[in-house]
């Protein structure tokens, strides 16, 4: 046997499930389609009679329903029965079809699958999400709509609809809902458009146009996500639109609603994930397509080069990579390098010499792990440069180099070049050379660098004839590494290297220049290391010309005079002497010899002019000079001397001689009416030789003196604040003359308009105010004239200085200073620089800056005093203060100072560092339930102190609004409902609202809380008071206080409720408290009597009332009940949820199990188990029952045994479990495990009553049970004994009951034997087999 979804094989039903489903047993009720009522309780009829249902949808399966009525409508709940106890997996295909039982008529079901979101349509097919789980307990819930019914129903039928001031706008249509309210679906990226992705659903019981939706759906985060998807609108399947790629959008959010076409149109709404799951559609991508690195030579093993690291745009697995290294063109690297599979490390593994290799060339691959389809791959490549490391010394190219070089090799010449070479590379090849010894004295040097070795001093034969020298290679690396076997021999060849050599030099003579021709001058001599021809020597004058005056003997050096000599021609001969030896080549040396030409007195002294004519005023002073005559003389050395020879009338004029000539000078005062003229003859002489000169005297008459000032340069300070016409300086200059000569006359040269001189007495006055910012100083020319014939004159100098006074206040450079700072910057920022001159000067014009007695912003800046940079002090709040308005002032250092102030504004720029502020962290806010939807119910609003964008705030619901309830507007903050607001379904809804200003955000609580209105009515359904009712003589079990209430409530918390018996309660066997609802049961009702009673209670709220079935039935409860009873134990159950709704499915199943009607089968205790706490859920529920038989033929007990009854429950266990819906475990037989009992006596448990317990209350019921305290009692049952202690033998044989031929009674009792063995179950007492065995 196989289930029809899965195919996997399902355990063998029980036998006797399989003959219930097959038979057609009285016990089960009619048959529907391919369902069977399990009949109803059979105290009431209508759409909510039937309490249970059996619709087996295969050979192997079935489902097990029970209904209950609701306000809403009937409600069906469906339990698919396990083959055997403890196995319950189901794993459903879509498409499936679940047989359901009829529905009430004109009411389709409306049933989901629980656990997995599945629905089922009307006729039974089931939908299935694209994925889903196995169940291990499948359970349906399905619901239908409610019927009206009609005035005038029975007692006990249930209540018409109300309509007086009942809520019927909520029926009129109702809004539907996703079930559940937000979907998550999974759908691979590239895949073709039209992929199904998802399907939704929304359930709608209103009909005909109210009850057909239509689907939207639109993206909540990203509106890209749009374009992906398609909603169909009449069936609600998603699929793509086209095809999706993970990398770019991996999660798509969309809000669904689902809209009917009712009046008004309702909506609801759910959300739906999709998250797009990856394929391996990437290659892995190398963060370089091209690695480049460097290394050293000679690195130990491991060391890591580089890291190579690719990514992979897909998800894991299929981003998980590996790298290794493929086979070159060159081969493989692995035997030098290797690549961690998992990090890209790439690591030495072996030596690494440049001097084999320099670079290498490496593959490497990034693979991922990808299955969907298959891994990828990409490659990169990796260039690796090996740097040197100085591992090889310099080796030179030979032992030992010789070279010849002749002594007069030049410096500089080149001699050799050493060459050695090294394996190394850069640096560390490059070879400085150095000479280690042999070149004491410094005659050679060795570029460093190209190793060519140069002369540098000059060789000399005669004193090393061969040098050695050890020269060393050295290279550049760090450390370096030499070598100094190299060895270089320089052999010296001889040459005519030593030139004459004079021995003295330079030489010096003097002759007369009256001396003969032929007089020896000078004899000059030379000498010559050499020997032979190389140091013979020749003698000749050099630079001479073929008429000079002198000549040299070549051969012994003697200079004569070739030709006459003349002083004053040429007094000074310079020329060179040359000696020459005879070598090969000739060597030459030169000296210079210097001749003097003395002076010999042969020339006459001749004066420059022949006559000298001069002017003289006839008032000119005594030794006033006249006139200088001057003569020459051509001879050395001579002394001229002047005379007056004639023409000195009176002895008027003397003379004398001085080096420049002879100065006449006057020696008595002239008179120009005695002489007009002198013609003075004078005679200049050298001792020997003499010449004659004549000076003509003119004598003039004229104004004698001139006006003198007492200085030629005046200056004068005066102050720029001095009114015009003071007087600055008093000008005067006196002339020696008389009368009009002396009388003077001042002016200025040019005309300053500032300034005015007083023509008589020389005052200098100003003519304006001066301003020394204008014009710092003023030099003024004035003339001093006489008023003689010719007139005289004499001019000075005035430079008058304007003093600064501090007559100018600092200027700004502006009218206004404006400047802004962000409010975050530290203190010390520089905000603005103010700037002011002062057009004085010295400390009248130094300004430096201030706020003293100005506003610097409460503290908040300060200016530097020099440069006038206005600095914040401490941190700014522009929310505290946004614009400042400070007062600085420039002051001047003038004395007294003089002082501009000025504003400047600072603008505190706004930075976003306040968030958005809630008035109140909470907020209530009250609405009225049924308001129209789209209600503006409130405006949550914060503010921001900051300004501009900073303080632009959106907000948003982040807690609270699931399902979507109410709507906030991202700017205004105004909270609308969108969906009809209902006190009952919910008082209260909490949400946290966010306000943004991005970054920073807040949160406040919003606290909906809804205002109840009387728009529902009371809810009240039938409900049953069960009184087990204990007759014993010993004493009273009567309840004679309040056994419970009414179960009624009404959704509106506001209402009072009354009570009242509409009828059926004429008799008062039931009290009830009209304010309250306690009910009390009467004391008429203290009898042995069984009773049934139906009785109709209403409920009013005032404005609305309701009426429900109650349903009295007394059960009287007996010694001999409880004797016979037994106690199941019922796994996960509470007392509440066994009376509603599961008492009647439980009675029923009993009675199905035992094949008896349901009346016999009397509950009278349900108690929790002490020892719930061994259960696995720890909720164990106690259930004691007995069950009546008809008496038989031959009388007997009016209850099943109790052992009779323990074990048919147990040998049907799995129809008890399936049609009850309820665990039923083994029974509790702790009270006989010991085996009190003798002679194989059977220990059975019996109940007595120990006291009387409360009414227990569910939903439904009001039940009263029977605690009864456990016991044991044994009984002889073996066959063949009997006796109050089994201990009489009985022959069972003597009856003859096998007839002639029998065996005897154990073979006859195999059969049974075989079949307690077959049918021993889970828990059943082995001891009790046993024991019939034996017996047997």
């Amino acid at each position: 046997m196989r289930s029809p979804a899965t195919g996997a094989p399902l355990p063998t039903p029980p036998p006797l499930l399989l003959l219930l489903l097959l038979l057609p047993l009285p016990l089960l009720g009619e048959q529907v389609g391919p369902c069977r009522s399990l009949g109803s309780r059979g105290r009431g009829s209508g759409a909510c009679a039937p309490v249970g249902w059996l619709c087996p949808s295969s050979a192997s399966n079935l489902w097990l329903y029970t209904s209950r009525c609701t306000d809403a409508g009937t409600e069906l709940t469906g339990h698919l029965v396990p083959h055997h106890d403890g196995l319950r997996v189901w794993c459903p295909e879509s498409g499936a079809h679940i047989p359901l039982p009829p529905a009430p008529e004109g009411c389709p079901w409306s049933c989901r699958l629980l656990g997995i979101g599945g629905h089922l349509s009307p006729q039974g097919k089931l939908t299935l999400p694209q994925e889903h789980p196995c169940l291990k307990a499948p359970r349906l819930r399905c619901q239908s709509c409610k019927l009206a019914q009609a005035p005038g129903l029975r007692a006990g039928e249930g209540s018409p609809e109300v309509s007086m001031g009942g809520r019927r706008k909520r029926n009129v249509n109702t809004a539907p809902q996703f079930q559940p309210p937000s979907y998550q679906a999974t759908v691979p990226e590239n895949q073709p458009a039209g992929t199904p992705v998802a399907s939704l659903r929304a359930i709608d019981p209103d009909e005909g146009e109210a009850g057909r939706l239509e689907y939207t759906m639109d993206a909540l985060f990203d509106s890209r996500s749009n374009q992906f998807f398609s909603l169909d609108p009449i069936t609600g399947a998603v699929t793509t639109a086209e095809e999706l790629d993970r990398e770019t959008k991996s999660t798509h959010v969309f809000r669904v609603t689902a809209q009917d076409h009712g009046m008004p149109r309702r909506s609801a709404l759910a959300t739906l994930t999709i998250l797009v799951t990856d394929t391996n559609d990437h290659d892995p991508v190398f963060e370089q397509q091209e690695y480049k690195e460097s290394l050293r030579e000679n690195l130990e093993v491991g060391y890591e080069v580089l890291t190579v690291r690719a990514t992979d745009g897909d998800a894991p697995p299929n981003a998980n990579i590996l790298y290794r290294l493929l086979e070159g063109p060159e081969g493989s690297p692995s035997e030098v390098f290797e690549i961690d599979p998992r990090s890209g490390v790439i690591r030495t593994r072996g030596p690494v010499d440049r001097e084999e290799v320099e670079s290498y060339q490496l593959t490497v691959e990034a693979s991922d792990q990808g299955r969907d389809p298959g891994p990828r791959s990409t490659t990169a490549a990796v260039f690796l440069s090996v740097e040197d490391d100085n591992d090889n010394a310099p080796q030179f190219s030979e032992k030992r180099y010789v070279v010849q070089v002749r002594e007069d090799v030049t410096p500089g010449a080149p001699v050799l070049r050493v060459t050695a070479s090294d394996r190394d590379k850069g640096s560390n090849a490059l070879v400085h050379y150095s000479i280690m010894s042999g070149n004491a004295r410094g005659q050679f040097y060795l570029d460093a660098q190209t190793g060519a070795l140069d002369v540098v001093s000059p060789l000399d034969y005669e004193t090393t004839k061969e040098y050695t020298l050890r020269v060393r290679a050295q290279d550049g690396g760090r450390p370096p590494l030499s070598n100094v076997s190299g060895l270089v021999t320089v052999q010296v060849l001889d040459i005519n290297d030593n030139a004459p050599i004079f021995v003295s030099t330079p030489f010096q003579a003097t002759v007369l220049e009256s001396v003969p021709l032929g007089y020896l001058v000078l004899h000059v001599q030379a000498i010559d290391a050499d020997a032979g021809d190389n140091a013979r020597l020749e003698y000749r004058l050099a630079g001479v010309g073929p008429d000079f005056p002198f000549t040299i003997n070549n051969g012994t050096g003697w200079i004569s005079v070739a030709a006459e000599l003349d002083r004053e021609e040429v007094d000074f001969y310079s020329f060179g002497v040359e000696a020459r030896d005879h070598g090969t080549p000739a060597l030459t040396a030169s000296a210079s010899v210097s001749v003097t030409v003395l002076d010999v007195n042969d020339n006459n002294p001749t004066f420059t002019q022949p006559e000298y004519t001069v002017r003289l005023n006839e008032d000119a002073a005594v030794g006033t000079s006249v006139v200088t005559v001057s003569a020459v003389d051509r001879d050395a050395h001579s002394v001229i001397t002047y005379q007056i020879t004639s023409g000195n009338t009176r002895n008027r004029f003397s003379i004398t001689s001085q080096s420049g000539g002879g100065l006449v000078s006057l020696a008595l005062p002239l008179d120009y009416k005695l002489e007009r003229q002198y013609v003075l003859a004078v005679t200049a002489s050298d001792g020997t030789r003499q010449d004659t000169a004549q000076i003509v005297v003119n004598v003039t008459d004229a104004n004698t003196h001139r006006p003198v000032f007492q200085s030629s340069h005046y200056t004068v300070n005066v102050n720029e604040d001095r009114p015009a016409g003071t007087t600055v300086v008093l000008i005067s200059a006196t002339d020696e003359d008389t009368g009009e000569n002396a009388r003077i006359t001042y002016f200025m040269e040019d005309s300053i308009p500032q300034f005015r001189i007083d023509a008589d007495t020389g005052a200098v006055t100003t003519q304006a105010e001066l301003d020394y910012e204008d014009q710092v100083s003023y030099t003024l020319a004035i003339t001093a004239r006489d008023n003689g014939i010719p007139q005289k004159s004499d001019t000075t100098y005035l430079e008058i200085l304007v003093n600064d006074v501090n007559d100018n206040a600092p200027q700004f450079l502006r009218d206004s200073y404006q400047g802004s700072v962000y409010e975050d910057v530290p203190p010390f920022t520089s905000v603005l620089q103010i700037s002011a001159t002062d057009r004085d000067s010295g400390l009248n014009g130094r300004v430096f800056y201030t706020f003293q007695g100005g506003d610097d912003g409460d503290g908040d800046f300060i200016v530097e005093s020099t440069s006038g940079i206005v600095r914040t002090l401490r941190r700014l709040d522009r929310e505290n203060v946004a614009q400042y308005v400070l007062r600085a002032y420039a002051v001047d250092k003038g004395m007294p100072p003089a002082r501009t102030p000025m504003e400047v504004t600072v603008t505190v720029l706004d930075v976003n560092d306040n968030p958005p502020v809630f008035e109140q962290d909470e907020f209530d806010v009250f609405v009225e339930e049924n308001s129209p939807i789209g209600l503006a119910v409130a405006r949550v609003t914060a503010t921001d102190p900051d300004e501009g964008t900073n303080a632009q705030i959106m907000y948003q619901i982040v807690e609270g609004n699931i399902p979507e309830v109410f709507q906030l507007d991202i700017f205004s903050g105004e909270l609308t409902a969108l969906v009809d607001l209902d006190y009952e379904d919910q008082p209260e809804y909490v949400l946290v609202i966010q306000a943004t200003s991005a970054p920073l955000v807040s949160r406040a609580t919003v606290h909906v809380r809804l205002l109840d209105r009387n728009d529902n009515p009371p809810v009240l359904g039938n409900f049953e008071i069960l009184f087990n009712n204990y007759v014993t003589n010993r004493s009273s079990s009567f309840p004679g206080g309040a056994i419970g209430r009414v179960p009624a409530h009404d959704p509106d918390i506001s209402d009072s409720l009354t009570y009242s018996f509409e009828r059926g309660n004429e008799l008062s066997l039931v009290l009830l408290n009209a304010s309250t609802g306690e009910l009390k049961l009467s004391r008429a009702l203290d009898n042995n009597r069984p009773l049934e009673a139906i009785m109709s209670v209403l409920v009013s709220d005032g404005v609305h009332s309701v009426t429900a079935q109650c349903a009295l039935r007394v059960t009287i409860i007996t010694d001999e009940m409880l004797t016979h009873s037994i106690t199941l134990r019922l796994e996960d159950m509470s007392p509440e949820r066994f009376l509603s709704p599961l008492l009647g499915l439980f009675i029923q199943a009993v009675a199905a199990t035992l094949a008896t009607p349901p009346d016999p089968v009397v509950v009278f205790n349900i108690q929790r188990d002490t020892d719930g706490h061994r259960a696995p859920g720890g909720h164990i529920l106690n259930v004691s029952l007995s069950v009546g038989q008809p008496p038989g033929p031959g009388g007997g007990p009016p209850f099943l045994p109790s052992e009779d009854l323990q074990e048919r429950l147990y040998l049907n266990g799995s129809l008890l479990t399936a049609i009850s819906a309820q665990r039923v475990l083994p029974f509790d037989d702790n009270i006989c495990l010991p085996e009190p009992c003798e002679n194989y006596m059977r220990c059975v448990s019996v109940l007595r009553f120990d006291s009387s317990a409360p009414f227990i209350a569910s939903s439904s019921v009001l039940f009263r049970p029977i605690h009864p305290v456990g016991g044991l009692r044994c009984r002889c049952l073996p066959p063949g004994f009997t006796g109050d202690y089994c201990e009489t033998e009985v022959d069972l044989c003597y009856s003859r009951p096998c007839g002639p031929h029998g065996k005897g009674p154990l073979i006859g009792r195999l059969p049974s034997l075989a079949l307690l063995l077959v049918f021993v179950m889970p828990g059943f007492p082995l001891r009790r087999v046993w024991g019939a065995a034996r017996i047997a």
